[in-house]
């Protein structure tokens, strides 16, 4: 046990010295160059616990091992939860059948495709393609964290799950403002797009929620409704998380059974129940009980705790373990790319047709 009275000092050395990593990865993250990439301190936070844990993990205590652990899991279940702070019902419906359909379809042909193409095609391991898939579907980093629990995924299949949808959504953040200024904008034809359209496709099609407030803030003139669009439907996509992690357990608990191993008789369903708390508190959220000053105060800290936990997870990333992957994950982490962006766009084109 963590906190057992044997492992108690160094768990919480541990957890302090995670801490102090996130501390440095948020005040890297508010330097105005690397927000103006749209990089969050989750990301900064992986990049930094990969480098220490590839040059001088062997310079602090073992003990502080149980720490480090606990704050990639423990920590990361309860920030999960508390993530449903930054959504409300009502802010889902404002955006219309419109974006919610396309958050929807979105999120499960990019789930149920990105993980075949992983798995089938580019014959990488089923939980590093499950894990990219849902980070492509969903919300980028965070997703993949919350996601990895449910698969019960080692540390460095989750990381190499980061690192593409890192990679690809940062391109996508800045690929949109130029496909928009020139093809999408001034098209008359099919290819047009109007603002809140082309809002909703950003929201939809976009893997972190920094990338997709990025993009909006970018083009120049851009008018508010684009913005306010991107950033609904992205959160849409978010809340729809805990449906997909109550389903993906379904999933595994049936595929488990249905091999017919001895050992499947005594699979039970694993209800990720971080998922379901998420669902009440964005509901109590809605009910908007708490004064908006202190729900920016919950947030702040639950990017902290997700900071913490993103570090601790990189800080679990040891190369070597990448061995004999190669270039599988690049091309099934592009191959969602390809169908986020040509895909959404006619995704995007017809719902909005369909509900207008």
């Amino acid at each position: 046990m963590a906190f057992s009275k044997e492992n108690r000092s160094g768990t919480i050395s541990g957890i302090v010295f995670v801490a102090i990593f996130a501390t440095a990865a948020t005040m890297i993250a508010d330097i105005a160059f690397i927000k103006n990439l749209g990089l969050s301190p989750l990301v900064i936070g992986i990049v930094m616990g990969i480098f220490y844990a590839n040059t001088l993990h062997n310079h602090i205590p073992s003990a502080w091992g149980t720490g480090i652990t606990f704050s990639g899991k423990k920590i990361l279940r309860f920030a999960i939860v508390f993530y449903g702070f930054r959504i409300t019902f009502q802010e889902i419906m404002n955006v219309g059948m419109s974006g919610f359909m396309v958050s929807l379809i979105m999120l499960t042909t990019t789930l149920i495709f990105g993980s075949w193409v992983g798995y089938k095609i580019f014959k990488m391991e089923k939980d590093t393609s499950i894990l990219t898939a849902s980070g492509a579907a969903v919300c980028g980093a965070a997703a993949v964290l919350a996601t990895e629990p449910v698969l019960k995924a080692e540390g460095h299949k989750t990381a190499v799950a980061v690192s593409m949808v890192v990679l690809f959504g940062t391109i996508s953040m800045f690929l949109y403002p130029v496909l928009y200024a020139s093809i999408i904008e001034p098209a008359t034809g099919f290819l047009h797009m109007t603002p809140q359209e082309f809002g909703i496709y950003v929201g939809g099609t976009i893997h972190e929620v920094a990338q997709v407030v990025a993009v909006p803030a970018s083009i120049p003139g851009a008018p508010e409704d684009m913005a306010h669009s991107a950033v609904i439907v992205k959160m849409t996509r978010v809340i729809m998380i805990a449906p997909m992690l109550i389903i993906l357990g379904l999933y595994l608990a049936y595929s488990a059974k249905k091999k017919g191993d001895t050992a499947s008789d005594g699979v039970k369903l694993v209800i990720p129940w971080f998922a379901v708390y998420f669902i009440g508190v964005a509901g109590f959220n809605s009910l908007q009980l708490v004064p908006l000053s202190i729900v920016g105060g919950i947030n702040e800290i639950d990017t902290f705790l997700l900071t913490m936990a993103m570090t601790a997870l990189g800080m679990g990333t040891i190369f070597a373990k990448f061995k004999g992957l190669g270039l599988a994950p690049l091309y099934a982490a592009g191959t969602m790319f390809i169908w986020l962006v040509v895909g959404g766009f006619l995704v995007t084109k017809g719902v909005v047709a369909l509900f207008s």
